[in-house]
This record gives C-alpha cells, sequence and structure tokens, in this order.
C-alpha cells in the first residue's frame, strides 16, 4: 500500500499560479507512474499530468498543456504540479495517484493509491 499526501490548494484569481505537492510513502517501490487527477462538482474525476519515474516522462491532458508543469524528485518520493494561467474551470479538487503499471495511463482505474484530495478555486 502507499500513502499519499497532498498540499498547496487553495484560492486564487484568473490568471494566477499555485503549486501542488504531493509525498508518497509505503510500498512505492510498486508504484511507475505518478500524477494528478480532479474532480469538479457534478462531474467525473479527470485525468490532469502524471510523470513516469524512470525517465522523467511527463504527459498532460490538453486542457492544460503550456499552463501546467509536472515534476518528480525520485529521492523524496514526491510529485509536484506547477499550476500558471490558472482559469475558473480548472477550479476542482485535485488528487494525487500513483499506478503501479510501466505504461502511461490516463484513466483512474489504473491508479491504485489516491491521495485525501486539496481544493483548488480560481474566482473570476
Amino acid at each position: 500500500q502507499v500513502q499519499l499526501v497532498e498540499s498547496g490548494g487553495g484560492l486564487v484569481q484568473t490568471g494566477g499560479s499555485l503549486r501542488l505537492s504531493c509525498v508518497a510513502s509505503g510500498r512505492t517501490w510498486s508504484s511507475h507512474h505518478m500524477g494528478w487527477f480532479r474532480q469538479a462538482p457534478g462531474k467525473e474525476r479527470e485525468f490532469v499530468a502524471a510523470i513516469s519515474w524512470s525517465g522523467h516522462r511527463p504527459y498532460y491532458t490538453d486542457s492544460v498543456k503550456g499552463r501546467f508543469h509536472i515534476s518528480g524528485d525520485d529521492a523524496k518520493r514526491t510529485v509536484n504540479l506547477q499550476m500558471n494561467s490558472l482559469k475558473p474551470e480548472d477550479t476542482a479538487v485535485y488528487y494525487c495517484a500513483v499506478s503501479p503499471l510501466t505504461i502511461p495511463s490516463m484513466l483512474p482505474a489504473d491508479f491504485g493509491s489516491w491521495g485525501q484530495g486539496t481544493q483548488v478555486t480560481v474566482s473570476s
């Protein structure tokens, strides 16, 4: 089992920036990708970005490309999500998750451990 703890959410105006962090502990050796999902009220959980521990290859959903940047620290088992040029539609609870798969995936079902979530609110 992998335990995940997120931090860094908050309230920001349109165009502002926030940085989310997630620290993994426990059986981290079993995870090959670490990433972020988000869920807005009344909507399904959706993929945002993820990174592979091997090669640090990031991948993003189209709506955040060019605005969000994901990075990872192997030694600290930490992943960060730098979010710039935030829009009201980015408002959601953001969840950190890890996947045991060795191939990239954007499917929530492929991620086996989840954090408790952190709220991001972007005001217009």
